[in-house]
């Protein structure tokens, strides 16, 4: 059997085949991770991304290989998560410009695709690292190009392309010191490595089985040290950078008369702001993954472009530490021979920053998703912190409007007995999570915890994208903006004098307890002024401060 014209059916086949096997063994490729997370969640973050993929093409099938394409790199573009979810767009979407014309390909214009997504893939990296998804993507994509001057047939040069990928994915060890210190291969490579085998078995007729494969090699490099999480040979103390900041710019006309866009000018500018920088755009929109001190930053340097969307801000040191400090981590050959018997009851929460996550632990919650507003998470991520949890009944406080749908939609699909306390403020997810007591049943629980939320007022200090005019206020762009329970109600070109005005506002004779949240863009030398000024003015307000470590909200304030 030949092919040596490979049509738009045939390759969303294979798409969707590389997707699933891909899905099989994600669990496979997230135990050789290396990095600190959450870029350690390779096959996680691959999976996530390649699905997204798969499921837009599984919407476009048609003859034409080149539409086929299209739909295959728009699909992943919006899906991509992570380091090496973010790369495996970029390959395809190379892939896809080399065939968007074209009805069908040949064995020589399938090597040429991807040798092309390969070179768009460098191109999107601001310090590529051998050693990588992208080593092994650049061998096979060459060995393929090799293969197709002696045949066109599109299954002998797939055979040879997924042959040196998996011999380059051995050789990544060679080329990362820390791969073979902590004896792996590259996580990003193998979920390629997964990818590729799909596509062979489609080309072959053959369907792979949708258990997890065995790697052989996995036996003969991991030995009984990696018992241990390996994320054990990276100090937490040496993440330089310690927040992985993703995040997409929709384009705006207006914008682009004071901020032209420049693809180069965009990477540049970002690149002095932190390390492993990935930028991806297309005409409507760019894509960015930063790993940054100060995301706030760079989120702002984003919105000179346009309007911010898919937002996601995690504490690297933070997961890194949870994850050196447990005393044993099992591999996936463990995880699948053990049962962790389910506790009553189990709490997840979403925040907004580092400071609020620790808070939402130090009171309660077993599970904290980072997300909140322009950061919200998935249907999916809330499924996967309720299985985390490992609970009988499961009380989820989304803390957000926006997120309350995909929370009670996350409550519709799982096993478990979910309460979705629909919190839409962090102040309304403290104190309903205060108000949680074990020893009562869950339907009591449920009621306590939705009606201590009626008790606490919302207050937020952020700033303004734009100029605007609402309620009767005049806001100009960059003003800071007090929102009281979600309205707008003040605006000051200081951020502490809008703190003030808005207090002022929400404070009154019943107040009891005030409760300050400060962002990660607020001093402590700001926060003490704030805190003297309301100690002045509302001398029987009992006040509490902690470092929410929020981005773009500089105070979130609770009053009780």
């Amino acid at each position: 059997m030949s092919i040596t014209a490979l049509d738009g059916k045939r390759f969303a086949e294979m798409v969707i085949q590389g997707a699933n096997h891909l899905s099989a063994n994600a669990k496979m490729v997230d135990a050789l991770n290396v990095f600190p997370v959450p870029d350690g969640d390779t096959g996680t973050n691959m999976n996530l991304s390649m699905t997204s993929g798969a499921k837009e093409v599984r919407n476009n099938v048609q003859e034409h290989i080149g539409k086929v394409g299209v739909a295959l790199s728009k699909g992943l573009l919006m899906g991509a998560r992570g380091n090496s979810g973010v790369i495996l767009s970029q390959l395809f979407r190379g892939f896809a410009k080399a065939v968007e014309t074209k009805p069908y390909i040949s064995g020589k214009d399938f090597a040429q695709a991807l040798e092309s997504g390969v070179e768009t893939a460098y191109k999107a990296v601001m310090k590529p690292v051998e050693g990588t998804i992208l080593t092994v993507a650049k061998d096979s994509a060459k060995k393929g190009v090799q293969a197709a001057q002696k045949t066109d047939d599109v299954i002998t040069i797939m055979e040879e392309v997924l042959k040196e990928a998996k011999a380059s994915l051995k050789r990544t060890p060679d080329l990362l010191p820390v791969l073979k210190e902590v004896g792996v291969v590259d996580s990003g490579g193998q979920g390629l490595v997964f990818v590729y085998e799909g596509f062979l078995a489609e080309l072959k007729g053959e369907k792979l089985p949708d258990s997890p494969a065995a790697l052989p090699s996995m036996d003969e490099m991991v030995n009984a040290e990696h018992h241990k999480s390996i994320q054990g040979h990276i100090n937490t103390e040496d993440i330089v950078f310690g927040y992985c900041t993703e995040f997409m710019v929709k384009f705006e006309s207006d914008k682009a008369v004071k901020h032209p866009f420049k693809e180069e000018v965009f990477r540049t500018d970002l690149s002095k702001l932190g390390d492993s920088l990935l930028v991806i755009a297309d005409e409507e929109l760019v894509k960015v993954h930063i790993h940054s001190e100060k995301p706030g930053e760079v989120l702002t340097y984003g919105q000179r472009y346009g309007s911010l969307i898919n937002m996601k801000i995690e504490n690297m040191r933070q997961q890194h530490s949870n994850i050196v400090g447990e005393t044993h981590t099992p591999l996936v050959s463990d995880k699948q021979n053990i049962q962790k018997e389910k506790s009553e009851f189990g709490i997840v929460t979403v925040s907004m920053g580092s400071g609020i996550a620790e808070l939402f632990k130090s009171i309660g919650a077993n599970a904290v998703i980072e997300g909140g507003q322009t950061m919200n998470p998935s249907t999916e991520d809330i499924v996967k912190a309720v299985k985390e949890v490992n609970a009988k009944k499961v009380y989820i406080l989304p803390n957000n409007k926006n997120i309350i749908m995909a929370a009670q939609q996350a409550a519709d699909i799982t096993e478990e007995d979910i309460y979705v306390i629909p919190s839409k403020t962090v102040p309304q997810g403290l104190a309903a999570l205060l108000a949680f007591n074990p020893s009562t049943d869950a339907e009591t629980n449920n009621t306590a915890m939705q009606d201590a939320m009626q008790h606490v007022k919302t207050g937020q200090i952020t700033f303004a994208v734009r100029d605007t005019q609402i309620d009767g206020l005049e806001i100009e762009k960059d003003d800071f903006m007090g929102i009281a329970e979600g309205e707008i109600i003040v605006k000051n070109k200081g951020k502490i004098k809008a703190a003030e005005e808005l207090l002022v506002k929400m404070l009154d004779d019943d107040s009891e307890i005030l409760t300050i949240l400060y962002g990660e863009d607020v001093t402590e030398a700001e926060v003490k002024m704030l805190a003297e000024y309301v100690k002045g003015q509302y001398p029987d307000v009992e006040i509490e401060i902690h470092y929410g470590a929020q981005p773009l909200y500089s105070f979130i304030f609770s009053i009780e």
